[in-house]
Parts: structure tokens; C-alpha cells; sequence
């Protein structure tokens, strides 16, 4: 090709995509390949077959023959009782070691030439094996003498329908051979009717097809024609590029623009577009008409009927959406002030929304008209990552704290997010500082009142401190102006969200003691001011901003320091001192309860409505995480979060949450919230389509699975990124004849060279990352190949240097990130448009984590992964005996969400908590006193009367353990409360600290559960 050709970059990336996946494969196999200095025993993982007697020696059961089999075959479905008649095709090689004397000292072992045998098949009904004179002859032939196989056929006839094994079998001696392995061995069969298979795995539906053409043993199968069925070493799965809109109905103007000037005329079109699509496809007579031609048993109707009135609701939910911005002016303006936000945000990036975006906003904007109602349920986001879920609920976002001002709730936090891991995306971070950014430019553009538009970034030590205390007074693991690393290492974003200038300077301003980002670029609209970001947790209690985003483990705080008020409430009072920000108990410390050192300010009341400080929104992202012990711990500080801001505010916030799955996502709401649970958008009447997605033939991720034969998962993955880091640098030095050899434009080699010279390797545990690196490092053949490490045990700073150098890299090659090396953290808001090529290293332990992970590659380009399967374990060699299926259904392998509220083991670590945020958060300002040791909780507590049992009812209520079947979670508060009043009551405590009363104190993190463990009713 030449510079002249009219190839795309999307069709550039796709040859090359298949290009490196046959030079990965090659060397998988040792396709051309003539000689080797070592043994290929320990250098290929693919196409070769031991010899059935070492096997059956070395086996101790039927996986670990898996390990290195001495067999490959097609497990089919005759049509039709025996007699049966068939051709198999036989191809594979030899490796051969010459003496030392051969012609080649150095590289003793060579190949032999390709044996491609037909071998005719007839078998009754017993069995039997075919072609062992003719395959031997056949390798005496092209030099490797003494070699031997046949072809196999097993009848397995105690299945519903009779199956045939159909076997290449390596029957090579084990002695006498330099070596006893087959090579580069291939099976195709034809001339067999056959009918297929139905994935017993899964359960009738009427969206999927669970019909399988043939499954392999130890191999792949390809249907490369109309009955003929060929092995394949590797399994190939080509998914494609959705696009957002059906053209069959006239698409409506979403753009931010037009929803910003004039929204109602568009988002009428969308809503009646829906309407004309769900008739067209969810109607009694559509139904009737697909469950006669289709087959449809009676449950498959039903569930399609469950279906359809799921649809039709959501239908609904958008049209009231729609009512509410026509006869609700405050509601329409917040709406058209968060579209000209984000679309200022997204710097011309995109200029308008998906329609399922703005199908969301639509189904879920009446929470703010009608919050009592709306708190009822949790709306989850349900859509595959990449499609844009983030900026979809940044958007409702937004739009709510518009509203909120524009209805007189002047400051405060509008929406506390929620990530579960530990080390929250700086990313996601970013893209929260963008959007805020934006409407805080648009705030002032249109003088909407109220505080500035904030975010605040609450994740602790882990990332960033609890607290700067003065430098005279901090101890060995406090945090103080002149800690090593202040105030630079503290920098949570990446670029000023303002101007994109990355020029940032972090300062901490001991006037006013916060710790600030500046930005540098002396013409940045925001002006010569630190940005309106705070990322010390009490500067976030301090100021409250507008949007709080954070790791999930902080909710714990609720029980250790009544400064998390804020979050859920109103705090105490205002202090008097400018950029104090807000007060709260007073302590020793704090004599007046503003959380700035030795301030000699006074408190005054607030300046808004108390009961206006509740949050409104509580975002979760990443739902599906939230499982086992971590879910049934957050599951009770979910409710004691409700229970806190009803009691304080009378009012409870509206959960939104994101999820890459739906499996169980009805328990799992209800477990964790006490909510109902709603799903934006309905899936399709089809896998794969429906009104807000259609497939189209771009690519969009090949994976690739892997099951590795005689040497180790790490050799594999090795050699893997050998490979694809070998085959990028043979592109930069020799861009003519790689490009034509992959049939791409010379043109777009640069980028190629930017789209596929990072590779991602993946493995589900801290030690499969860092031993991924450490082999890396070692084993490769590819000189300089730069390994850098992306865990939750990564130094914060060091994350967002590796990101800057992922997003912007080095001008030379050389000098890049070569290959990330990464655990979970990579899996959720890491967004990298070069991340493109992924190995993992084992399948990851749930069908979620797979999904979220996968998807961070081939974001914009054509994605490759591959799948290397531990092919001994249980779970790996049955995902890659359907690996099609498991890909193209993913969302149907993914396991119910295990979680409960109900676990004894969690109680006995959540009561701590409830009660002490009931002190810190209801009695203590209730008492107009200061509450903070035993002897005064104590006094408080004799005044007002209270009782064991009394406390006991309320927090069995707010865990939503006060049912008839939990009577032995009752007495397990009860019994723990009763040891709280006694040690309340001992004189002789020794403690000036009431969290330390009772059997335990209150967990100071959600994750503080003893080893994880599945957990169920």
C-alpha cells in the first residue's frame, strides 16, 4: 500500500490487529520456525500433543491431562444412528534433534515438513481408531521416523443424543525419540450430518441463541464451512462497535447546544421515537407473531411478557420526565444550565449526548421534583463500559446541583459519590473537577446565587490526609506543612479543570489552612485563585463542597467523628473566622468547634436551612462490587446513613448507581438500600440490540483465549509480550515491509505505533502482578522493555505520573511505558485511549470482573486480549470449552451478587458504629453539651432514661433486623448493648474515649472484616 490509498485508521487498526495476533500465535506454535538452540518442548504452548504414554503416567486425574494432553478432538452431534461416515484430515510436524555432528552445531533441533493426511473414517456404534499405518508412514516420510498417531473415535451414547469424540491421539513412543511430541497439530472434519448442541449451562431465553455447532477437546472449533469443523489452537472472538441510534426513526438533536437553548421539541422526538420502537417490538401481536416462528416455550413468553411491561414503565418514566421540564420552570432551567455545562466541559471533545444518556436524565429527573417519592428507588445505570455512564450521571448530577441552587440551598453537598476500591481513579476524579468546573463557570455566567460550585475528594490516608496538623504539635504518622513531600504529593488532579492547562502548583496556605491547587496559566478564566478543590478530609467537613467523591471505605467515619455530620446533615454552626468553614462538636482540640488549630473565632448559626445541608444524591459506581462480607458490611451503614440524615433532616437522599451487570441486581439493591431497584435502559428484545444500541461490523475487541500446553502461564504471557512489544519495533524500524506484510498504509504507522505499543498485563492478585513484572523484566528477549506497576499498593503520586505518561508519551519510543503491569485498580475509571492490548493472566474470579476489565482496552481503537486459561482449574476449562458464548454472553455468566444483611459475623462488627454515629450525630447536639467521654455520655444518658433494650429496637430498626426471623440478631444487639451500659457504668474504666466502650470500637473502615469469605442467607 501507499500513501495514497484511502484506508481508514479504524481498517488500518484492524489489519494490524490481525497481523499481531497471527505473529503472537506463530510463536505460540512455531510456525515458521526452521531450527532451534533449545528444545521446542519448553518454547511452544501451542498445537503440541505429548505422547499418550508419558500422559498416562504423569496424570493424577483428567484436568492435569489437560496440562499437556496427548490428545485433540471435536465432540459432534450425529443427525442421524449409526453407521457413520466421515473425513478427518490430519496435519501436524515433528521436531527432530540432530547429533553433534549435524550440519547446524549451534541449532541441533529442526522441523520436520507438514504431514497433511485424509483419513477415511466409518464407525458403528462402538467406536474405533483409524489411520495409525497410514499418519506413522506419513512421518517417516518427512524425516521424523518412529512418530506415530491415529485417529480415534469414542461414542458416547448414555447422553440425551448420541455424541462423537473425534480424537487425534499421539501414540509416539515415550523412549527412543529425541522427541516424543506432535507439532503444529491440526484436525478437520466433513462428510458428517450433524445437529447441534444447546449450552446446558444456561437457561432458555427468548433474546439468545443457546445452540453450539461442535465443541472442541483441549482445542477450539472453527465451522470454516457448512459442515466441516476444523480445531483451533486458540479461540477467536471478534466483538463489534455499537452505534447509539436506530436510523429507522428520525433522530432527534441532542446536541448541548440545542438541549441548552431549547430542549422540550427534542426530547418530545426522543420520547415518541421510543414509543413507536417499543410498539413495534414489545406489543402483544410482535410477541405472539416471534413465539410461533421462533419456537418459544411458555416460559420464554412469560419472560418476555415480564419483559415487555418492564419496557412499557420505562416508557412512562420518561414521558413524566418529560411532563415535569414542560410544567416545572426551575426543573427546565437547572436542565438547560447542565447542558451548556457539559457541553463547555467537553471541550468539543463530542458535541452532543447518546440518546440512552439523555434517556436516563429523562426517566430519572423527577427525584428532584418529587424527592419523598423517588427516594423509594435506586435508578442503576446498566450499560457496557465505554458507553458513556460516567458522564451520565454526571449530568443528573449537574442538573440537581443547579436545582439545588436555583431553590435556595445556597452551599452544602449536593451529591456524595462512591467508589468501592481503595485507590480512587484519578481520572474519574478529573472528569468530576472538569464538569464542576464548567458549571461553575456557567453559574456565574447566568448569576445563579449560592456558594461557588466545589468538589471535594474524600479518601483518607490512602491517598490523600485526614488532617494537616502544625508542624510543632504532629507526631510520627500525623501530617504537617513541613512533612516530606508537602504539598506536592498531595496533587490529585491532573490539569486545571478550568483552562486544561497541566501546569499545576499545589501550595498550603497557613493563613487559612488549606492545602490548595493553583493553576499557573496566568489567562485561566477561574483567575488568579486556588481552585475550588479540597482533598484534606477535614477541609471537605469544612467546607462542604458541592460534589464529594470518594472511596466507599470513608462511610465508616460516620462512627468515629461527628465532623462526617455534613455528609449526611447539617453540621453545628458557621465559624466566625473567615475560611474557617463550618463547626462542629467541641472537643479538647477544638474548644470551638472549628476544625482549624488553635482558631480563637466564634461559632454563629448557620446561614441556610438546617434540614437544606442533606445531600440529595448518593452515587455508587461500580454496584457490583459491592459483595460478600464488604457488601453486608455497607449494606448496614447504608441504612445508618438514611437513619442519620431522616433524623437530622427529615428527608432521605436519592440513590443512583452504575453497574457493569444486572445479574440479581433486585436483591442486591434491596439488600444493601432497603429500596426497590430500576434499571436504565431495559435491555433489547435481542442480544446485542435495542432502541439505544444497534451492532454494527466495526470491531471492536478480538479476544483471544489461550490454553497454555507444557509450560508455565508466566512463560506464555512472557513470550505474548515479547512478541507484541517485538512486533512494534520492527515496525518503527522497518515501517514498509511490516506494513505491507500486515496490509496497512505506511501512513498510519505512527499511529499504530501509539495504539499498540503499550500492552496491559492483567492478573486478578497482588502476587500475579508483581510476578507478571519480575518475569517480564527478566525473561524477555526485546531489549528495554519499560514495566511500570498500576496497584492499590501504587504510591498515589506515582499513579498520576504513570497516567500523565500513559496519556502523553515520551517522543521516543525507547523512553516510554512499555507494558502496565496491573491488578483491579486498572478495572474501573481508568480511561487510556492507548491501553489497547491486554494479556490476562488467568481468568479473573467473577464474569464481572472480566467484563469491567476487558473494556479498558479498544476504548476507541480495535481492542486485543488475551485470555490465558489455568487450564487446571475447573472454572477456566469450562469457561474455554465455550469461551464463544461466554464472550457474546457475557451478562448471562455472571454469578448473583452474594450478599446478605443478615450475617452475625458483620452485626458484631457494624453495632459499634450505629451506635456511636447515633451519639455523635443526634444525642450529643440534641444535648447541647459536649458528649465525648464516658462520664458525660453517662450523665446524659441517666437523664434522659435510656435503656438497653430501648437502643437495642432503634438499631435493630435502622439495619432493618427487626423482623419476626431475625429474633437472634435482636438479642445479639441486645446482649452487645448491655456490655455497653455495664462498661458505660464502671467506674473503673480507663478510658477518656467513648468509642472505646462496649466489646469493640466502631470499624474505622468498611474493609475491616476479617479474610473475605462468600456469605449468604
Amino acid at each position: 500500500m501507499n500513501g495514497t490509498n484511502t484506508q481508514s485508521p479504524e481498517q488500518a487498526c484492524q489489519a494490524f490487529v490481525g497481523w499481531l495476533d497471527r505473529r503472537v500465535v506463530a510463536a505460540g506454535r512455531g510456525d515458521g520456525l526452521d531450527r532451534l538452540e533449545v528444545a521446542p518442548s519448553g518454547t511452544f504452548w501451542l498445537g503440541r500433543l505429548a505422547c499418550e504414554d508419558e500422559v498416562q503416567k504423569a496424570a493424577g486425574d483428567e484436568r492435569s491431562e489437560g496440562l499437556d494432553p496427548c490428545a485433540i478432538g471435536i465432540r459432534l452431534r450425529p443427525a442421524n444412528p449409526p453407521s457413520w461416515s466421515m473425513t478427518v484430515i490430519v496435519r501436524a510436524r515433528g521436531w527432530v534433534k540432530d547429533g553433534r555432528d549435524g550440519p547446524e552445531p549451534d541449532k541441533r533441533w529442526w522441523r520436520t515438513g507438514l504431514v497433511e493426511e485424509k483419513v477415511p473414517v466409518s464407525v458403528g456404534a462402538n467406536g474405533g481408531s483409524f489411520g495409525s499405518a497410514q499418519l506413522a508412514a506419513a512421518f517417516a516420510a518427512v524425516g521424523a521416523q518412529g512418530l506415530t498417531a491415529e485417529i480415534r473415535v469414542d461414542v458416547e451414547d448414555w447422553h440425551q443424543q448420541t455424541e462423537l469424540v473425534v480424537q487425534l491421539v499421539n501414540t509416539s513412543p515415550q523412549r527412543g525419540l529425541t522427541d516424543s511430541h506432535l507439532y503444529e497439530t491440526e484436525i478437520e472434519i466433513s462428510g458428517l450430518a450433524t445437529v447441534p448442541f444447546q449450552m446446558e449451562s444456561l437457561p432458555d431465553s427468548f433474546r439468545y441463541d443457546r445452540a453450539v455447532p461442535a465443541y472442541g477437546v483441549n482445542v477450539g472449533v472453527d465451522v470454516v464451512a457448512p459442515g466441516v469443523f476444523r480445531s483451533t489452537d486458540t479461540v477467536t472472538v471478534q466483538t463489534r462497535r455499537p452505534i447509539y441510534w436506530d436510523d429507522t426513526y428520525a433522530k432527534p438533536d441532542l446536541s448541548f447546544t440545542t438541549l441548552a437553548r431549547d430542549p422540550l421539541p427534542q426530547l418530545a422526538k426522543l420520547v415518541d421515537a421510543l414509543a413507536e420502537y417499543d410498539e413495534a417490538h414489545w406489543s402483544p401481536a410482535v410477541l405472539d407473531a416471534r413465539q410461533d416462528a421462533e419456537g418459544w416455550t411458555d416460559a420464554m413468553r412469560a419472560e418476555a411478557d415480564t419483559s415487555a411491561q418492564a419496557v412499557f414503565a420505562e416508557l412512562d418514566r420518561l414521558r413524566t420526565g418529560l411532563a415535569l421540564l414542560e410544567s416545572t420552570p426551575t426543573l427546565l432551567r437547572a436542565f438547560r444550565l447542565m447542558n451548556e455545562a457539559i457541553g463547555d466541559s467537553t471541550r468539543g471533545k463530542y458535541p452532543d449526548w447518546r440518546p440512552f444518556q439523555v434517556g436516563f436524565l429523562l426517566s430519572s429527573v423527577r427525584f428532584l421534583a418529587e424527592p419523598a417519592d423517588e427516594a423509594k428507588y435506586v435508578d442503576t445505570v446498566w450499560f457496557a463500559t465505554g458507553g458513556g455512564k460516567t458522564e451520565t450521571y454526571l449530568g443528573l448530577l449537574l442538573t440537581a446541583a443547579f436545582y439545588d441552587r436555583l431553590t435556595g440551598k445556597t452551599m452544602g453537598v449536593t451529591a456524595w459519590s462512591r467508589f468501592p476500591l481503595r485507590l480512587l481513579s484519578l481520572q474519574q476524579t478529573q472528569r468530576f473537577a472538569d464538569s464542576l468546573a464548567s458549571a461553575e463557570v456557567v453559574r456565574q455566567d447566568h448569576e445563579v446565587g449560592g456558594a461557588p460550585f466545589s468538589l471535594g475528594f474524600l479518601v483518607g490516608q490512602a491517598g490523600t490526609p485526614n488532617k494537616i496538623v502544625p508542624t510543632a504539635t504532629a507526631k510520627h504518622d500525623d501530617v504537617s506543612p513541613d512533612s516530606p513531600g508537602m504539598p506536592d504529593k498531595y496533587q490529585v488532579l491532573l490539569r486545571c479543570p478550568f483552562c486544561r492547562d497541566e501546569n499545576l502548583r499545589m501550595r498550603f496556605n497557613r493563613q487559612v489552612w488549606t492545602l490548595e491547587h493553583w493553576c499557573t496559566n496566568k489567562s485561566c478564566r477561574y483567575g488568579s485563585r486556588p481552585l475550588p478543590v479540597y482533598v484534606v478530609d477535614q477541609e471537605v467537613f469544612r467546607f462542604l463542597p458541592t460534589v464529594v467523591v470518594g472511596t466507599l471505605d470513608k462511610a465508616a467515619s460516620i462512627g468515629l467523628q461527628q465532623a462526617m455530620r455534613g455528609l449526611v446533615g447539617p453540621p453545628r454552626r458557621f465559624c466566625s473566622e473567615k475560611w474557617h468553614g463550618f463547626t462542629y462538636a467541641e472537643r479538647a482540640k477544638t474548644p470551638n468547634g472549628c476544625l482549624v488549630p488553635n482558631c480563637q473565632g466564634s461559632s454563629r448559626e448557620l446561614p441556610m436551612d438546617a434540614k437544606r445541608f442533606a445531600p440529595t444524591l448518593r452515587l455508587q459506581d461500580e454496584l457490583h462490587l459491592l459483595r460478600d462480607s464488604l457488601g453486608a458490611v455497607d449494606a448496614h451503614y447504608e441504612s445508618l446513613l438514611d437513619h442519620l440524615q431522616y433524623e437530622t433532616t427529615r428527608s432521605r437522599a436519592k440513590i443512583v448507581a452504575s453497574s457493569a451487570t444486572l445479574t440479581g441486581y433486585e436483591r442486591q439493591v434491596d439488600v444493601l438500600y432497603q429500596r426497590e431497584g430500576r434499571v436504565f435502559p431495559q435491555p433489547g428484545p435481542r442480544a446485542g440490540e435495542s432502541f439505544w444500541t444497534v451492532p454494527t461490523d466495526q470491531p471492536l475487541r478480538r479476544f483471544v483465549a489461550v490454553a497454555p500446553r507444557g509450560v508455565t502461564l508466566e512463560h506464555v504471557s512472557d513470550r505474548t509480550l515479547d512478541t507484541l512489544q517485538r512486533c512494534v519495533r520492527e515496525l518503527i524500524k522497518e515501517p514498509v515491509r511490516v506494513c505491507a506484510e500486515a496490509g496497512v498504509d505506511p501512513d498510519h504507522a505512527e499511529m499504530l505505533v501509539s495504539q499498540y505499543g503499550t500492552n496491559v498485563v492483567y492478573g486478578s492478585t497482588l502476587y500475579d502482578v508483581e510476578a507478571a513484572g519480575r518475569s517480564l523484566g527478566s525473561n524477555n528477549t526485546v531489549d528495554g522493555i519499560n514495566v511500570e506497576q498500576l496497584t492499590g499498593q501504587t504510591e498515589f503520586d506515582e499513579v498520576r505520573a504513570i497516567l500523565e505518561r500513559l496519556e502523553k508519551p515520551e517522543d521516543d519510543f525507547l523512553e516510554r511505558v512499555h507494558v502496565v503491569a496491573a491488578s483491579s485498580m486498572l478495572s474501573h475509571g481508568v480511561d487510556v485511549e492507548r491501553l489497547n492490548t491486554m494479556v490476562m493472566l488467568g481468568l479473573p474470579l467473577t464474569t464481572a470482573e472480566f467484563i469491567q476489565t476487558t473494556a479498558r482496552v479498544g476504548r476507541t481503537r480495535p481492542g486485543l486480549v488475551y485470555v490465558l486459561h489455568k487450564i487446571g482449574r475447573e472454572r477456566d476449562a469450562q469457561t474455554f470449552r465455550h469461551f464463544g458464548p461466554y464472550v457474546r454472553q457475557g451478562d448471562r455468566f455472571v454469578d448473583p451478587i452474594p450478599i446478605t444483611r443478615r450475617s452475625r459475623r458483620v452485626l458484631d462488627l457494624t453495632i459499634a458504629g450505629a451506635v456511636a454515629a447515633r451519639t455523635l450525630m443526634i444525642r450529643e447536639p440534641a444535648s447541647k453539651q459536649r458528649l465525648s467521654t464516658p462520664e458525660k455520655l453517662r450523665d446524659y444518658l441517666r437523664i434522659i432514661g435510656l435503656t438497653p433494650q430501648e437502643e437495642a429496637d432503634v438499631v435493630a430498626a435502622v439495619f432493618g433486623l427487626d423482623g419476626a426471623e431475625d429474633s437472634l440478631h435482636q438479642q445479639q444487639i441486645l446482649d452487645w448493648l448491655k456490655e455497653w451500659f455495664v462498661d458505660l457504668e464502671d467506674p473503673t474504666m480507663k478510658t477518656n474515649f467513648i468509642g472505646e466502650i462496649g466489646p469493640n470500637p466502631p470499624m474505622r473502615s468498611l474493609r475491616d472484616v476479617e479474610a473475605t469469605a462468600p456469605i449468604h442467607d
